[in-house]
């Protein structure tokens, strides 16, 4: 019995990754934290709205512009040869038309905001394009990655304040590291199949060191905040979420620790808690009791 085809939409749906949460949960939370620095507290229900749903048609723009650029790799990695482009389901024409909608309608949104935010958003949108093709020559490009997926912390302190100040910057290189952590995570995953098909990833350049560059990643995430916010004194509350985000990191390297398929993704999957961590921490230290 032939499986009946499946609806547009239900396809759509996978080509953005509705159903894994996770590449978007690991965007929102450091965003909605400088949204939080920026206007020390609640932002209000409008700056809310445009960050979270923009973020999340960001990321699903990315997704339809990632799968278009490694068609032809993807049918070489089981994890990934049955995604609607790599399987025929979706054509690339139509994947890049539902991209450009979705990253139409980001940019509406971030038009409700300020000029300087929209000034901000449209390298943002450039170096998200770029990020998929430096898989091709570029040892590290989850550091790329990380480039575009940190413009949310500027945009969101342009759209507050008008401006991005150096806490924004201190805040974006911080985050840098997180990227650079969850993504050679899982870039592990894949790193048999990239290595006999040439994908260059991170956590190929890395090698054996991988297990502690990912903890060190880390490390550098949760220091460059603490630095970056010790001088808003945020209180006991901001030092006891950097506790158990330390506790989370220790999880991770455990999870890692022996680089199975399975333990790799896991870990990846559940690094949005980290970031819940740091945002709950943040917040509730902006709260004057």
């Amino acid at each position: 019995m032939s499986t009946p085809p499946r609806s547009r939409f239900s396809l759509y749906l996978d080509l953005i990754r509705w159903n894994r949460p996770a590449g978007w949960l690991v965007l929102i939370w450091p965003t909605l934290s400088a949204l939080w620095l920026a206007a020390g507290g609640f932002p209000g229900w409008h700056l809310l709205a445009v960050f979270v749903l923009g973020t999340i048609l960001m990321r699903s723009a990315g997704c339809c512009i990632n799968d278009v650029a490694d068609r032809h790799f993807d049918r070489h990695v089981k994890r990934t040869a049955q995604r609607p482009i790599t399987s025929g389901q979706v054509s690339v024409p139509e994947a890049l038309v539902v991209g450009a909608v979705l990253a139409l309608v980001a940019l509406a949104l971030v038009l409700t905001t300020n000029w300087v935010a929209v000034a901000w958003s449209v390298p943002a949108l450039l170096v998200t394009v770029l990020y998929p093709f430096t898989k091709r020559f570029f040892a590290m490009p989850q550091a790329v990655l990380g480039v575009a997926f940190n413009f949310g912390i500027v945009i969101a302190f342009a759209a507050v304040q008008g401006s991005a100040p150096a806490m924004a910057w201190l805040l974006w290189l911080g985050n840098l590291f997180w990227v650079l952590a969850y993504d050679t995570e899982y870039a592990m995953v894949d790193r048999d199949d990239d290595l006999l098909i040439g994908m260059k990833t991170s956590a190929i350049t890395l090698g054996r060191l991988d297990v502690a560059a990912i903890v060190l990643f880390y490390l550098l995430f949760l220091g460059f905040w603490a630095v970056a916010l010790a001088p808003l004194a945020l209180g006991a509350i901001f030092y006891v979420a950097i506790a158990v985000a330390l506790a989370q990191v220790a999880w991770h390297w455990w999870l890692i620790r022996t680089r199975t398929r399975e333990g790799c993704f896991r870990a990846f999957r559940v690094n949005h808690w980290l970031g819940f961590t740091v945002f709950v921490g943040i917040a509730l230290g902006l709260v004057r009791w």
